[in-house]
């Protein structure tokens, strides 16, 4: 995306059509599109400023964080839930799709990390692989809070 137009340039534009000069005729003296003097004139006489508006940004992250008390429960329910299943339980318990990926970033966001740890043998005579989980053990992999 292009950067705005600069407020002088906007308000000299907005100065020669309030003097009378048509959108398109002030358009063609300060060199900008036709479209762009109309927009600017309208969003003159809408807030009385040209301004531009700001870009970018989150604009989407409010439905992921609507559901975030749910996901959180979840986790504290069962520390070592992938995103695939929290992306399931969320769509079968509240009825809200999101992608894996939009889960990650609520985490990543909330400062929590899907941490790796294999549960050690009880002892050295113990089998050492393949490991499995024995009863009791802690999860391999849990969600934990950073810092």
């Amino acid at each position: 995306m292009t950067k705005p137009l600069s407020l002088d340039l906007r308000q000299r534009v907005i100065a020669a059509i309030e003097a009378g000069m048509s959108c398109r005729a002030a358009a063609e003296r300060f060199g900008i599109a036709p479209s762009a003097a109309v927009k600017w004139r309208r969003l003159w006489l809408e807030t009385g400023s040209v301004a531009p508006r700001a870009q970018g940004g989150d604009t989407r992250s409010g439905r992921i964080e609507a559901a975030g008390p749910a996901i959180l429960a979840m986790v504290a329910e069962t520390p070592d839930i992938t995103l695939v299943e929290i992306v399931e339980r969320l769509e079968r318990e509240h009825g809200e799709r999101f992608a894996p990926s939009t889960v990650h970033r609520f985490f990543r966001r909330h400062g929590w990390s899907f941490k790796k740890s294999p549960p050690t043998p009880a002892s050295r005579t113990a089998r050492t692989s393949p490991r499995r989980a024995r009863p009791g053990s802690t999860p391999s992999r849990t969600w934990t809070r950073s810092g």
